[in-house]
């Protein structure tokens, strides 16, 4: 059993991971960058952390109890996904600096091939697409943008060069990203104008360093594993607020709207950051400097949709300009692209882009119709939108990914393929389960073209369940042709 493997952050390096501790050790990983770590790779702006604690947001199988604090850092995370590849021999698999441009299945074969950049190509049996989804940086396009003379870049493509202090900077965005690179941003800048295009809920988030009790409270036998059944029940019983209790979840904002209003004394600063939209419409916030920052001298918080840009200045929709020598675009990412700009061509040669039409789907969120042996991980609708751990639904579906290989050598078949009617039926489910939540009342990055296609509707308990093992009757099973003996002259 040939596996390739689509990059290499969490998805890619737990795939790999799974299937060595399964047995199965004829992989290779093919990464576009020059490292591994996916979007902690990429993200390096100041602040980066995880918005879960490290010891939730980590392999159930890799515990460490040397993280510095709750919530890591970025440099710790990237080196605790370096560290485990390391650890598990999959670095010498990864092939670094190689994308894959193109991938195709043959009806024939019944085999994969990979195009890669450059024109090389890579035969596999089963293909896993570990792309994720918040891996493209997305950039508005504003009027004027492409005119401005002075330094712009993406908080995930953070300009590390270019000498910050003393300048006048625009953040254009306010989200998870930009909530924690602007207080950094507001101690070192001369001037700063954050420019919101809507309120967000921002939950406290005390990060300090751990001391000396907490890290040995850490290295009692069994305190991690009841730091994440608690935090896992946590992140339940929020969802549980925002999906079945309505009373729990008007509470719940009111108290978090009653601590934001707090920390914000300035009545005019407040009318512009108080939610408009349901508590957890969008993604929730998490910090306890960022509301400190915006009420610093030397920053402005613009609530005025942005018009254009010019070439020295910023400009709002009341006409107001905003000279600056450096723009920040904290807009996040493509989430709903999922494999762009990876061409999958299935059955037939039809690509995955064509069988979506614009509204991604799997079954599960891990298999599409039509791609044999193709296995989404992070794929659509298998996201968090209340507080939990993506690191434990790609657990979950690597155990449903190495169940299906298995299967596939139990029984001598060389492929399998999920019915189009369960596909349909159980994507379906999904969206009606989602229809009226409230993911569905406000404009945001989960929702694409009416239809939720990031996020679970459900608990993680339930998907676990749910992803524990195939079931043999939602697939069609293909077996490779009998080879015919060679008939004598």
């Amino acid at each position: 059993m040939r596996v390739a493997i689509v990059g290499a952050g969490f998805s890619g390096v737990g795939a790999a991971i799974a299937l060595r501790r399964a047995g199965l050790h004829d992989f290779r990983i093919f990464e576009r960058a020059d490292d591994l770590g996916g979007t902690w790779r990429e993200n390096t702006y100041p602040g980066a952390a995880c918005d879960a604690p490290t010891y939730w947001y980590s392999f159930s199988h890799a515990q460490r109890k040397d993280w510095s604090r709750t919530c890591s850092p970025q440099e710790e995370i990237l080196a605790y996904l370096r560290d485990l590849a390391a650890e598990h021999h999959v670095t010498e698999r990864i092939a670094f600096g190689t994308a894959v441009e193109r991938a195709e299945w043959d009806d024939e074969a019944l085999t994969w091939t990979l195009t890669l950049a450059g024109g090389d190509t890579h035969e596999a049996d089963a293909l896993i697409l570990g792309c994720g989804q918040l891996s493209r940086p997305s950039i508005p396009r504003l009027p004027g943008a492409e005119t401005f003379a002075g330094r712009a870049f993406h908080s995930a493509e953070w300009d590390h060069d270019y000498d910050l202090r003393g300048k006048r900077v625009a953040v254009v965005g306010t989200g998870a990203s930009a909530v924690q690179f602007i207080p950094a941003l507001a101690e070192r800048v001369e001037r700063l104008h954050v420019f919101q295009r809507s309120a967000g809920w921002v939950l406290p988030r005390k990060n300090a360093p751990y001391g000396p009790l907490k890290r040995a409270l850490v290295r009692l036998p069994g305190w991690q594993r009841a730091r994440r059944a608690g935090f896992f029940t946590v992140g339940e019983t929020l969802l549980t607020a925002f999906r079945y209790l309505p009373p729990l979840h008007w509470a719940l904002a009111a108290a978090i709207k009653a601590s934001m209003r707090v920390q914000v004394r300035d009545p005019v600063l407040w009318a512009k950051l108080k939610p408009r939209t349901p508590f957890g419409c969008k993604r929730i916030l998490f910090s306890s400097t960022y509301l400190p920052a915006l009420q610093r001298l030397n920053v402005e918080l613009v609530a005025d949709p942005v018009a254009r840009v010019e070439p020295d200045a910023v400009v709002t929709a009341d006409g107001a300009r905003r000279e600056v020598d450096c723009i920040v675009w904290g807009t996040g990412f493509r989430a709903n692209d999922f494999v762009v700009p990876l061409e999958v061509a299935g059955r037939g040669g039809r690509t995955l882009q064509e069988a979506w039409d614009g509204a991604p789907r799997a079954h599960k969120g891990i298999t599409v119709a039509g791609f044999p042996n193709a296995f989404l991980v992070y794929g659509p609708n298998t996201n968090l939108g209340s507080t939990g751990s993506i690191v434990t639904m790609i657990e979950a579906q690597l155990r449903y990914v190495v169940d299906a290989l298995g299967r596939l050598r139990t029984t001598g078949a060389a492929a399998l393929d999920v019915r189009p009617a369960v596909q349909e039926a159980s994507t379906e489910a999904v969206q009606r389960r989602l229809r009226g939540s409230v993911w569905t009342q406000c404009s945001n990055w989960y929702v694409h073209e009416g239809r939720v296609t990031n996020n679970w509707p459900g608990y993680m308990t339930t998907y676990i369940r749910e992803t524990r093992a195939v079931d043999p009757a939602e697939y069609e099973w293909l077996r490779r042709a009998p080879a015919r003996a060679a008939v004598p002259a």
